[in-house]
């Protein structure tokens, strides 16, 4: 058997620590949520690896805060459900997962359509020239993340169903080796996990454009929303402005988030040149759009129905997003 190469078993290294990092920040904050909290408090902040509130904790933008980190979008919900975190942000698969699961959040805000940021990766060699080439053939992605919105699509624009091929449900730490070691024909994926598959024998068979919005979403527990309203709104206004210096200054971005998201100045340069976008304030339309996202889970039954995501959408906090 080959023994992999030296970059390849840092990597695994660096994903598998990234991963146990995020888990022992769940941990953490889940045996603070026993604790009495006052109004003056730090409001617990919940982010992924590479979202806008990656570059609020690096550049220390945001006072009288604790942070948490979560590996996906589902484990971040897991501890709004938890009662741990007072605000966090995934893509738009995991609020209509969470909501499915009863677990109680209000939607605050959204971002710009990020449809670039999330792709499906096959090996360069590979024979697969389309999606619709991948029937019968194994595709790993994380379950209710972003990207399974995404499968969900592909499958639609390609007159495909589910059981037209072999979904392995993967978290990013566990779909790099099986992809790298050939287990699975395809990954589905998004930044910055993307931007570090990116090599001369990886090729992006497929992105959303055209499909899924890939939308950073922006989600509140209740307690903070109605007893915290003033420190959520000015939380969230730091976080428009860190977010908005960003995209105005893409050169100093990249030179903070690199060593916070512990990957190379290059990775983190392309990924954020295509997946940072302004954020949004919340309308109709946008719960239209997440309604749209559960109603076609629901129908598929990958979650039990009804789900009523639109009436989670609290646009209170518009403001901050203007």
């Amino acid at each position: 058997m080959r023994t992999p190469s030296r970059p390849r078993r840092r990597l695994a290294a660096l994903l598998t620590t990234l991963a146990l990092v995020a888990a022992t920040a769940l941990t953490a904050c889940g045996g603070e949520a026993a604790d009495a909290r006052g109004d003056d408090a730090p409001l617990r902040i919940g982010y992924q690896r590479f979202g806008g509130l990656s570059l609020v904790k690096a550049r220390g933008d945001a006072k009288n805060v604790t942070w948490s980190l979560f590996e996906s979008g589902p484990a971040l919900t897991e501890a709004l459900k938890a009662g741990s975190i007072d605000i966090g942000q995934t893509g738009e698969a995991p609020p209509v997962f969470a909501a499915a699961g009863k677990i109680p959040f209000s939607v605050v805000g959204t971002s710009q359509p990020i449809p670039q940021g999330e792709a499906v990766l096959v090996k360069a060699g590979s024979p697969y020239r389309s999606f619709a080439d991948l029937r019968g053939r194994t595709v790993a992605l994380n379950k209710g993340s972003n990207v399974h919105w995404l499968l969900v699509r592909l499958l639609e624009a390609n007159k495909m169903t589910l059981s037209d091929i072999n979904v392995k449900y993967l978290k990013p730490a566990e779909g790099r080796p099986a992809f790298d070691n050939g287990q699975v024909d395809a990954w589905i994926i998004w930044d910055p996990y993307f931007a570090l598959a990116e090599r001369p024998d990886v090729r992006v068979l497929a992105d959303a454009t055209g499909l899924a919005s890939n939308r950073e979403y922006v989600l509140a527990a209740p307690e903070a929303v109605k007893n915290r309203t003033d420190d959520v709104r000015a939380f969230l206004d730091t976080y428009r402005q860190t977010t908005d210096w960003g995209i105005a200054h893409p050169t100093e971005r990249a030179a903070a988030l690199a060593p916070e998201l512990k990957i190379p100045l290059d990775v983190t340069t392309r990924a954020l040149d295509r997946s940072a976008k302004p954020l949004a304030p919340v309308t109709p339309e946008i719960g239209a759009e997440l309604q749209a996202i559960a109603d076609s889970f629901v129908d598929l039954k990958l979650v039990p129905g009804p789900v009523d995501i639109a009436g989670r959408v609290d646009g209170r906090f518009n403001e901050a997003f203007r």
